[in-house]
């Protein structure tokens, strides 16, 4: 069981404007929850104890409801107010506050309707033993929201290598399992996270579990009307 996840909180959400020109991305709705809230409602049902969020844009507000929840998992913010860090460095500044066993990173703007449950089963495909980072990958042709060609192809064995060529069948759907002592060799500094999964990947240890489910990059203002319109249907399914 894995009980500390770090969200990734800290966008300016420029893609989610003018949505975002009072608040975060973490604060905008879908379907009346603010993005944040799905994510760490879905890390308290996994069994996920301490979430550790860092902060940027409009911080204040975002700091305020994170303290008003009244469910788990319990917040720990990392304060990025001074300096935005991205994803990568996000991470090394907040490894003070991570522990050392492995944990769960969390995108915001990562939500899906599952056919089983997602974090779980990402926990279960877990083996410290054989993997350094474990990626939730979504099937390409199954996702709302994204345009791209493709991050990964998984291989027999669970393996990933980046795309090759025109496409590649699976998107990173913005959750992984991580070793923090991964990011030890980093600077505190402003780096994308691609970094640290390019050293995994010469080592062959990057692994990747496809979502069982429909994924939805809620990154724009269309985006979140369709993944509102896809929540209110599978709510009505049952």
């Amino acid at each position: 069981m894995i009980d500390t996840a770090m969200v990734m909180a800290a966008g300016h959400g420029t893609r989610m404007r003018p949505l975002t020109n009072d608040r975060s991305k973490a604060m905008v709705e879908v379907g009346g929850k603010p993005l944040i809230d799905h994510m760490l409602n879905r890390l308290a049902a996994a069994g996920v104890k301490r979430a550790v969020v860092n902060i940027h844009a409009h911080a204040d507000r975002l700091e305020a409801h994170l303290k008003a929840r009244n469910t788990g998992p319990k917040i720990i913010i990392s304060d990025e107010r001074e300096e935005l860090l991205e994803t990568g460095g996000g991470v090394v500044k907040a490894l003070p506050l991570l522990g050392k066993r492995p944990i769960l990173i969390c995108n915001i703007d990562a939500i899906w309707h599952p056919f089983e449950p997602v974090l779980e089963k990402l926990m279960v495909q877990w083996d410290p033993d054989k993997m350094d980072e474990l990626l939730l990958c979504a099937r390409a042709d199954w996702s709302l929201g994204y345009a791209g060609k493709g991050d990964f192809n998984i291989h027999n064995d669970a393996r990933l290598t980046r795309r090759e060529g025109d496409r590649a069948e699976h998107v990173y759907a913005g959750v992984q399992i991580f070793k923090p002592a991964l990011a030890k060799p980093f600077n505190v500094e402003r780096f994308s996270r691609n970094k640290i999964w390019d050293e995994t990947l010469k080592r062959r240890k990057l692994f990747g579990a496809e979502l069982p489910g429909y994924w939805m990059h809620v990154g724009d203002p269309r985006a979140v009307i369709a993944a509102e319109a896809v929540l209110e249907e599978a709510a009505k399914d049952g």
